[in-house]
């Protein structure tokens, strides 16, 4: 069973608490555009999984139906226990080459995109993960740990690594010794020298003390967050696809073809020989990093949010109910994809006005066809308001973009 659903809803309200809290103590980690991009990758990845299909459920399937070793009991708590602690060995060793080749990197890095670090970082996911995160569990199919077992396991370890992406928890003493917590946690997304690339366990912190990857939390060093060479953007689907489109070039451009077929599963620092190494930029200084956070006019930013609020219900869903047919779920996922980027390109600080017009087209010829085929519903009515809602905007949007961007 996949609790992620049911826990959710609590994910949000521990978000709002969290901001609550950052306010009342004066220390708020949270930025709005920075939040709605994080959420609008959440939602995504989850309305994804519908036309996303990956190899790893067939692969699993007919390990455990032909090649398992035996079966493990489904019923037994000490069976659960030991899958527990051994999907998040196999969890640490995932993670820890997401971090360190680019394909899987390609596959992770959106996660780490965030510059700030609250809850709402933990539901920053990739859309991606289906190409080959699933490698990394098979060994637990072949020791007979069944399905079912396999998705709750998977769901609770998940649901533990959302509390630790917090700023406002301290150290928490023997805590840390054993288990991945708040502090752990904070190392592993920062990019300073000290930090970057350490800690990898998804509950067990004890994996990075025995295989060398652990780092504690300095007192006299402040966790600066983001990624190395960061992309300048809230874009959600420039975040996803960003690595493989340079693993592409690293292919285009390697001499040999040797370094072409190196290219993917390099490491992520790596680049072939034709490339000028000096005029790349993910190299941390301390002294000029800067946060991406263009100022843009409140306007932009309450319709952002309201976009955000209105997609992450259809994204819900989507999720939740699926959809009526594969091409159906097709569309709906594009219509999520085109309203995200064009909302973060406001957010971006720049004009989207080209992009809104064609999502707002695109709504209003499926509102027509659907007018035709005599399918008039509730939904019907509220897709034509919010289209004309839209269309009002849309000038509005673009002139006070405008008006801010003379101002500078």
């Amino acid at each position: 069973m996949d609790y992620v659903p049911y826990a959710v809803p609590f994910f949000l309200l521990a978000i709002l608490l969290e901001f609550l809290y950052g306010i009342l103590k004066k220390n708020n980690t949270y930025r709005l555009n920075d939040t709605v991009s994080s959420l609008f990758m959440g939602s995504l990845s989850g309305a994804s999984k519908l036309i996303l299909i990956g190899a790893g459920g067939l692969v699993f399937k007919a390990i455990e139906d032909h090649y398992a070793l035996w079966r493990l009991s489904d019923n037994l708590l000490i069976t659960s226990v030991f899958i527990f602690i051994l999907y998040d060995l196999c969890y640490y060793w995932f993670h820890r080459i997401s971090h360190e080749r680019k394909i899987f990197w390609g596959a992770h890095v959106a996660h780490h995109q965030s510059e700030e670090y609250n809850l709402s970082t933990a539901l920053r996911q990739t859309s991606m993960s289906f190409i080959l995160s699933w490698v990394f569990y098979v060994p637990l199919f072949m020791i007979g740990v069944p399905a079912e077992v396999f998705v709750s396991i998977a769901s609770i370890n998940l649901i533990y690594q959302f509390w630790v992406h917090s700023q406002h928890v301290p150290k928490l003493g023997w805590f840390d010794y054993v288990f991945v917590s708040p502090s752990n946690h904070r190392v592993h997304h920062a990019q300073n020298d000290s930090y970057i690339d350490k800690n990898y366990g998804g509950v067990f912190v004890v994996w990075d003390r025995l295989f060398g990857t652990f780092q504690e939390e300095l007192n006299n060093e402040k966790c600066v967050y983001g990624i190395r060479g960061p992309i300048r953007t809230f874009n959600p689907l420039w975040a996803n696809v960003h690595v493989y489109l340079g693993i592409f070039k690293d292919i285009l451009k390697a001499k040999s073809f040797k370094d072409k077929l190196y290219a993917p599963l390099s490491p992520t620092g790596w680049k072939p020989e034709s490339m000028d190494v000096g005029t790349l930029s993910n190299e941390y200084n301390p002294d000029t990093f800067q946060k991406f956070d263009p100022q843009v006019h409140k306007l932009i930013n309450i319709y952002a949010f309201i976009q955000l609020l209105i997609l992450a219900a259809i994204g819900n869903f989507i999720t939740e109910y699926g959809s009526s047919s594969y091409s159906t779920g097709l569309i709906l996922v594009t219509l999520l994809v085109l309203t995200m980027v064009s909302c973060t390109q406001w957010l971006d600080g720049k004009s989207a006005i080209i992009l809104e017009s064609v999502r707002l087209i695109f709504l209003s010829i499926l509102s027509i066809t659907l007018i035709l085929r005599n399918v008039f519903s509730y939904e019907l009515v509220f897709l034509i308001s919010y289209i004309c809602l839209n269309f009002l905007l849309l000038p509005f949007l673009n002139k006070y973009h405008n008006l801010f961007s003379l101002k500078q």
